[in-house]
């Protein structure tokens, strides 16, 4: 018996332990953490349920005295979280909703334009080369580009996301062709090899593809390297200014779109151009 009541009275002080460790958190636990009380409450029970069993079981004194200590501690602790419950945090701010009526002035500065750079109606899309979406999304927006060749033209805006350590040297070998005259090229070259080419290796391979002087390629790249940067960094700053949330992000006619397959982009653009009075 003694035996016995030695394994009760170690899961009890057990028990008790763990009472006060959470005594010791109590600052941290959230207001929605209170239903724990009620786990006291039941605890306590069980313990005083206990007790009566000991005693009509003739159990020790020395254990029934522990069970009561027990009990108080429990009962402080529940008053205590009860008087004292940590205020519920803030909700977290939320972005103001997207206002896709909104038009923004998105000017080329020294962005590569692809069609008419006088063209009634611009796409413009901030884009990241290792973004696997910014690849997915790029093919319906130039399927669409060509259905309007003297009316649409597109530029790209360098979004290059601090987790993504193959994208700005991505944005700067785009750069480095367009001294060459094939910026898209190398454009649409990256974004459909940016499993396996985003590596200095292989934006030489992409160049010599699209028929670059890849010596002179590798020069540019080289020695352009602070103006390509201070190219991507005056993108970045736009960011903020367009409320651009993440890539890839287009606008048509400086107006933010959600629009991504060939039907709904066209549907866009033929919107836009309706607004300036164009059929």
């Amino acid at each position: 018996m003694n035996r016995a009541f030695g394994i009760v009275l170690a899961i009890l002080v057990g028990i008790a332990a763990g009472m006060c460790f959470l005594l010791s958190i109590n600052n941290v636990v959230h207001q929605s953490m209170l239903p724990l009380g009620n786990d006291l409450r039941s605890i306590s029970m069980d313990l005083s349920e206990i007790k009566k069993n000991i005693v009509s079981s003739n159990g020790s004194a020395q254990v029934l005295d522990r069970l009561a200590v027990i009990e108080k501690r429990l009962q402080s602790i529940e008053d205590k979280m009860v008087a004292n419950p940590t205020p519920a945090p803030a909700a977290p701010q939320m972005p103001p909703a997207e206002d896709y009526d909104k038009v923004y002035n998105i000017e080329t500065g020294k962005s590569y334009v692809k069609g008419k750079k006088d063209a009634p109606v611009t796409i413009v899309a901030f884009t990241d080369f290792q973004c696997p979406f910014c690849a997915r999304f790029h093919g319906p927006f130039q399927e669409v580009l060509k259905q309007f060749p003297d009316k649409v033209n597109f530029m790209i805006k360098n979004y290059p996301l601090p987790f993504h350590p193959f994208a700005r040297p991505a944005a700067k070998a785009a750069l480095a062709a367009g001294e060459q005259g094939k910026y898209f090229e190398m454009v649409d070259a990256l974004l459909a090899n940016q499993q396996q080419m985003l590596n200095d290796e292989g934006y030489k391979e992409l160049a010599k593809r699209i028929g670059l002087n890849v010596d002179r390629f590798s020069k540019d790249l080289k020695n352009n390297d602070a103006a390509y940067e201070e190219i991507i960094n005056n993108d970045l700053k736009l960011v903020d200014a367009f409320d651009v949330r993440g890539t890839p992000t287009f606008f048509i006619g400086g107006k933010k779109t959600m629009a991504r397959d060939p039907a709904a982009i066209k549907a866009a653009v033929e919107q836009a151009l309706a607004e300036k009075g164009i059929r």
